[in-house]
């Protein structure tokens, strides 16, 4: 069985400091198989805040795969975010964009939809939904995960616009084996087959330690299981106890769908 911690969303520069130690402890506590990261280390992409999100890794003693989120790149340095956009994300997180590991029960890719250009909205080209679905060539019968900080659906309540290429993406995905898709950006936890393609299995991230809560307090996830079955749970902030669980659920798959058990 795979067990991955989903943390998304840190927020480095305007985050609950002292929450840090706490979303530390719990996640060596918990010891998976690999830490999945999906965007917003930093809130404004300073070389500070990218120093405490780098010292924060750090003190995590599983494995990470991490990709960047829209304020990774600067919002206040257009040469920079123009022209080297990612220079300080590959110097204090990791130089590769789109890092891929390899789990004796999983294959997870992780995928760039940062675009410089635009300051919310992401993208996902057919290029890059064709490099996944390489990386899942060979995965055999191991859980095959994909990594990104924008979803690729939205819910009705949803203002912000879909990230552009997204529906064709999440077919894509669905057709060439992918079995789960962790994302963030929302600050709002979800855990549902999508309803556009319920062979995958949506689990987005809320915010870990950021201060810009929308509804919901800091939380991550962890994701544990295989190919016909994933229970995700959440464990969310509780003021002077640290991060407990919240809520978790279990999805099993009938007829190439993820599917909950009635009542769960």
């Amino acid at each position: 069985m795979t067990r991955i911690v989903h943390l998304s969303d840190l927020h480095f520069g305007r985050d609950r400091a002292e929450a840090e130690p706490q979303l530390v402890e719990i996640v060596n506590d918990l010891a998976p198989d690999l830490v999945a990261v999906s965007g917003d280390f930093t809130q404004r992409a300073r070389r500070g805040q990218f120093e405490r999100a780098s010292a924060f890794l750090e003190k995590l003693e599983p494995p990470v795969l991490s990709v960047p989120g829209n304020h990774d790149t600067p919002l206040d340095n257009l040469w920079v975010r123009l022209l080297r956009p990612w220079s300080r994300y590959r110097h204090a997180i990791d130089r590769k964009l789109e890092p891929m590991q390899r789990l004796p029960g999983a294959v997870i890719q992780g995928v760039n939809t940062v675009n410089r250009f635009s300051w919310q909205r992401g993208r996902i080209s057919e290029r890059t939904v064709a490099k996944v679905c390489d990386a899942f060539e060979d995965a055999g019968d191991r859980l095959r995960i994909v990594v990104l900080h924008h979803p690729l659906e939205h819910g009705p309540e949803v203002e912000k616009r879909l990230m552009r290429g997204a529906r064709a993406a999440l077919g894509r995905l669905q057709e060439c084996g992918a079995d789960v898709v962790l994302s963030g950006h929302l600050h709002h936890t979800i855990t549902a087959p999508f309803q556009t393609a319920q062979g995958l299995l949506f689990v987005q991230a809320g915010t870990g330690l950021s201060t810009r809560l929308r509804g919901e307090p800091n939380t991550f996830n962890l994701v544990q299981g295989d190919r016909d079955g994933l229970r995700v749970q959440t464990f969310a902030a509780t003021p002077g106890t640290g991060f407990a669980l919240s809520r978790e659920a279990s999805f099993f798959r009938v007829s190439g769908k993820w599917t909950a058990p009635e009542g769960d």
